[in-house]
């Protein structure tokens, strides 16, 4: 708070020029009742629009609202983890792993709407359990704002509560869609800024083009295109068409474990939300700086249970974070001129990254595989336990149930 503030400063980068500057002017067009057509820095869904009016309810300038807002938002999703472990069989952990990760990414967690959107997140997997169709509206609102919260729906149980979460989610997205379409000009406008997108520098697939620009082999350009620093030039197409076959391969892979999970635990909807997002974050021809706090949350969502699988992938995240702070804002300016030692610091939180995705990938195929089968023991005749049969129908969910906490089963 201290650094968003002024107060104290770590690095030359105005951090909190997104939100005085950017967040601001489309709030002044958006208010007219259009989306801002003609900026292609407006890269989000119509949703988004929502969250940038939000901060002028309140009696303060934009700036400081929007900061309130945010306080707000962190606070609430605070109250969430501890809330959530109270119940039997949960944990504190992930009220705690809140409490290091968001301050680990410095001033940027209050200068993005991205904590907006993670706390939607949050809400949503904690009540997914329990009462799917609240979780497919909060997912799918969320993903109104940014796309990504609907990746959360992937690890929901087979059977009704993923019908009813994904049918709450799709209806909802669709309803609120079709409103903010109807009532404001542009609604998906945004779509039409993709077509020239180019690396992100701080993408994983940024790192050649780092490494090439250090040897003096590459003559592209570094510029502001799309609300983000790309790099525009040779090798780019390649790469951007690598890192969309990553997603597609990484979503492929999704669906195939999907289709194969054996069983299902308290931990697996939230373990696959994290897995899930981490597949879409490395693989992404962005990863700026704010996309952290969604790993965090959804982090301290699954370390709330603890049977979690993603126990040591949480803690890469964490190291992540830490050097997501160093490349961004401390040592910015370095990465933007793929100067050795931002390179460097860069380099090390993208392996991280891909790390921690690949670790939660193997994590989650194996905490889903079916159970040993169990050695059959022949008892004498006067010892046999008579056999009541189980409806087939039911044993998915009779499975389900054992591993569930009491409280999970509502």
């Amino acid at each position: 708070m201290l650094v968003v503030t002024g107060v104290l400063r770590i690095a030359s980068t105005d951090v909190t020029a997104d939100v005085s500057v950017i967040y601001h002017s489309w709030y002044e067009v958006l208010r007219t009742g259009t989306f801002p057509l003609d900026d292609v820095t407006w890269q989000y869904p119509p949703g988004a629009a929502l969250v940038i009016l939000l901060p002028g309810l309140l009696p303060w300038s934009y700036l400081v609202s929007f900061f309130v807002v945010c306080v707000v938002v962190d606070a609430a999703a605070m109250g969430l983890l501890m809330r959530a472990g109270v119940r039997k069989g949960r944990s504190y952990l992930g009220a705690w792993y809140w409490v290091v990760g968001v301050p680990l990414l410095g001033p940027t967690v209050y200068c993005r709407y991205d904590i907006i959107v993670t706390a939607l997140a949050v809400a949503g997997l904690l009540v997914a359990l329990r009462r799917p169709v609240l979780s497919g509206v909060l997912l799918g609102l969320g993903g109104l704002l940014k796309i990504w919260p609907l990746l959360a729906l992937i690890g929901t149980p087979r059977g009704r509560r993923t019908r009813r979460a994904w049918t709450s989610a799709a209806a909802f997205a669709a309803a609120l869609g079709f409103l903010l379409t109807a009532g404001m000009n542009g609604a998906f406008e945004f779509l039409k800024f993709q077509s020239e997108r180019g690396i992100e520098i701080e993408s994983l697939g940024a790192l050649p083009l780092h490494f090439a620009k250090l040897a003096g082999s590459w003559n592209g350009t570094v510029t502001m295109n799309y609300g983000s620093v790309e790099f525009l030039g040779p090798w780019v197409p390649v790469i951007s068409k690598v890192m969309v076959g990553m997603t597609v391969a990484g979503f492929g892979w999704l669906l195939i474990w999907r289709l194969r999970a054996a069983r299902w635990t308290s931990a697996t909807t939230f373990d696959a939300a994290l897995c899930a997002l981490l597949i879409f974050t490395a693989t992404s021809r962005v990863i700026s700086p704010q996309y952290m706090i969604w790993l965090v949350g959804l982090a301290a969502v699954c370390l709330t249970v603890r049977g979690s699988s993603q126990r040591p992938v949480a803690v890469l995240v964490l190291a992540a974070t830490v050097l997501t702070t160093f490349e961004f804002p401390v040592m910015f300016g370095m990465v933007n001129r793929s100067e050795l030692p931002g390179v460097l610091v860069l380099t090390a939180r993208n392996l991280v990254l891909l790390a921690a995705t690949v670790l939660s990938a193997y994590r989650l195929w194996r905490s889903t595989r079916r159970r040993e089968a169990l050695t059959t023991v022949v008892l004498p005749a006067g010892q046999l336990v008579p056999q009541y049969p189980v409806r087939p129908g039911i044993a998915y969910e009779q499975d389900l149930l054992d591993d569930l906490s009491p409280a999970d089963r509502a």
